[in-house]
Order: C-alpha cells, then sequence, then structure tokens
C-alpha cells in the first residue's frame, strides 16, 4: 500500500482483486458498519479526505494480510449519474470487464453507462 505521500488525488475509491476468483472489488460500507468488499462500483466507499483515506488504507492492510485480496490501492474518481468513475482507463477498464465481450462483466449491467462513456 503506498503511503500519504503517493496518495492519489481525492476523492478516491480503494481497488484491489479478488485472491480466489480474481474479481475487481472496492471497498464498501457492510451492513455492520465495518469495511467490506462489492463487485459493484457505484457501491464503493468514496474517500473525500484525509482520514476517510487512511481508514481505506488500512483496511486494505488488514485485508492483504489476511490474504482475502491482491494488488489494493486507491484510485482517483469522478462522479457519474450513478456513483464514482475511475478517472484513469486503467481503473475504468479494470471495474468493467473483457474489453473484446461488451455483453459480458460489469459492463453489460444497468446503470453503468458513464463507464463505457468514460
Amino acid at each position: 500500500m503506498a503511503g500519504a505521500a503517493k496518495r492519489p488525488p481525492l476523492p478516491a475509491i480503494l481497488l484491489a482483486n479478488d485472491l480466489l476468483d480474481g474479481d475487481v472489488v472496492c471497498a464498501a460500507a457492510g451492513l455492520d458498519g465495518a469495511l467490506a468488499w462489492t463487485r459493484d462500483p457505484r457501491l464503493a466507499l468514496v474517500a473525500h479526505d484525509d482520514g476517510e483515506a487512511v481508514r481505506l488504507e488500512a483496511f486494505a492492510v488488514q485485508q492483504l494480510a489476511t490474504q482475502q485480496v491482491v494488488d489494493a490501492y486507491l484510485v482517483d474518481v469522478a462522479f457519474g449519474e450513478s456513483g464514482p468513475v475511475p478517472r484513469h482507463f486503467r481503473e475504468r477498464f479494470k471495474t468493467l470487464g473483457p474489453s473484446n465481450r461488451p455483453d459480458l462483466g460489469k459492463q453489460a449491467g444497468d446503470g453503468l453507462a458513464e463507464h463505457r462513456k468514460a
């Protein structure tokens, strides 16, 4: 996990890959208020300040240590009609699915139109 000096601009979300199936996951607020993982980027918890970013980074460190996820890092986002959208192509691409099959992956779902346009 990168330190605060390497942190992307805020607002940001935490992306990672699920260790078992490799799917891209985002940190989100769980039912009990604790952090959890979601495959839906629209539900990602957005860090708007340093305190929230530190909380997400600490969650990433804990989840990496327990081998729940790999490659966890903060990603700066903009806001689309249905939630946060990564600003950079690489992360937008990761959150959608295979580019050669638009009928598969998250881009095939409803409510992700702004991801395709970005």
